[in-house]
């Protein structure tokens, strides 16, 4: 759900034409909690596109990580 969540406010903020709409303000409320923890990781100053965009990449790949170490835990049985 994260990275869906996450991908979705990332084309919300290509597409959104008013930096005040609802929408906006919903993804940003939404992700905040996800995005939190990479902001500790990135230079002070990153732009709030690189920091979605970072925070995308690692819960994409924190879950890939996840479903490998699954199967390979399933096949060592």
């Amino acid at each position: 759900m994260a990275v869906f969540y996450l991908a979705l406010h990332k084309i919300v903020v290509r597409l959104s034409q008013k930096p005040n709409s609802k929408l906006l303000w919903f993804f940003s409320v939404l992700t905040a909690p996800l995005i939190r923890p990479v902001r500790a990781w990135v230079m002070p100053g990153t732009s709030e596109n690189q920091l979605l965009s970072r925070a995308l990449l690692f819960y994409a790949l924190l879950w890939l990580a996840l479903i490998i170490i699954g199967r390979i835990a399933i096949l060592t049985r």
